[in-house]
């Protein structure tokens, strides 16, 4: 259970992060913000909240970690979610996922379960999940032109039209192989079930201390995906001639990279910190990939 400063002694600010579009939302959100608002607590919400209800404070999603909220609240699915991360996982924020979505391997809450969880929330009866993260980085000519967070996965791809990328990878200044594929996946513990995971990848346990190098549809049949610590710095070397290649953060954020361009990726410093009830990690693999009951 939680051993953290219970949530009565400190700033009680409240972010409201969630998916446009959704029907469900326009009834949920006033009656959140009104539990929340009975309870003394402060909501601020990102822009695509607040189209369900009014509220005085809105600012874009990238800027809510300068609140420092002590709780994020984020409605839709794993790819919401991956964005509330990257948004306020700097803050140390405590995250609550509640799914709207369809497959959810990381909000396993429903809107029915909200309640009961925000009642436990106040008497600190949780677990938080910790999990690392990637810092990407995109270097040309040896100057930084980017850098992301990601909690799944830093991908370097082929255009649409491209042929096979030619990829060097490198873990510590250590030559590993020569790829040439679709793609090439880093991916977290918690990425390893996602596209890793179609790619042939492992399945790895969130606490595990590792990253795992997935190449996509490789033209070597001996390549397979690599596991490694997460203490080292791991180095993609684009090779593509002419043709352009693809550099994205959780499928979310991305950017063309050149002949040339180098990709370096590490742990980040900044953790998820996702709040847990009841599922374990098995509990999820086995309901969310239909796994046989003993």
């Amino acid at each position: 259970m939680s051993t953290s400063t219970p949530i009565s002694t400190r700033q009680k600010t409240v972010a409201i992060i969630s998916k446009p579009d959704r029907p469900e939302l326009g009834e949920a959100l006033p009656a959140i913000q009104k539990w929340l608002q009975q309870r003394n607590y402060t909501v601020v919400v990102d822009e695509e909240s607040a189209a369900y209800f009014s509220a005085n404070d809105v600012m874009p999603r990238a800027d809510l970690a300068q609140r420092s909220p002590y709780l994020a609240l984020v409605l839709g699915g794993d790819g919401t979610l991956l964005s509330a991360v990257r948004a306020v996982a700097k803050a140390g924020t405590l995250i609550l996922g509640v799914n709207l979505g369809t497959l959810g391997f990381m909000t396993e809450l429903t809107l029915s379960g909200l309640y009961p969880a925000l009642e436990a929330i106040e008497e600190e009866h949780y677990v938080i999940d910790s999990r690392s993260m990637l810092t990407g980085s995109l270097l040309r000519g040896g100057a930084i032109l980017a850098t992301h967070a990601a909690l799944n996965e830093v991908v370097v791809s082929k255009s649409a039209i491209a042929r096979l990328n030619h990829f060097e990878v490198f873990v510590d200044a250590e030559f590993v192989s020569s790829y040439r594929a679709d793609a090439l996946i880093i991916a977290t513990p918690t990425g390893s079930t996602a596209y890793s995971l179609g790619a042939g990848g492992p399945i790895l346990n969130p606490d595990v201390n590792a990253f795992v190098i997935t190449p996509v549809s490789p033209h070597g049949l001996t390549h397979r995906p690599v596991v490694v610590r997460d203490t080292v710095e791991i180095e993609i070397h684009v090779n593509t001639g002419k043709e352009e290649a693809y550099l994205s953060f959780d499928g979310q954020v991305g950017m063309p990279a050149c002949d040339g361009d180098i990709v370096r990726c590490i742990k980040s410093e900044h953790q998820a910190r996702l709040l847990r009830f009841q599922k374990t990690f098995f509990d999820v693999l086995a309901t969310k990939l239909n796994w046989g009951e003993r």
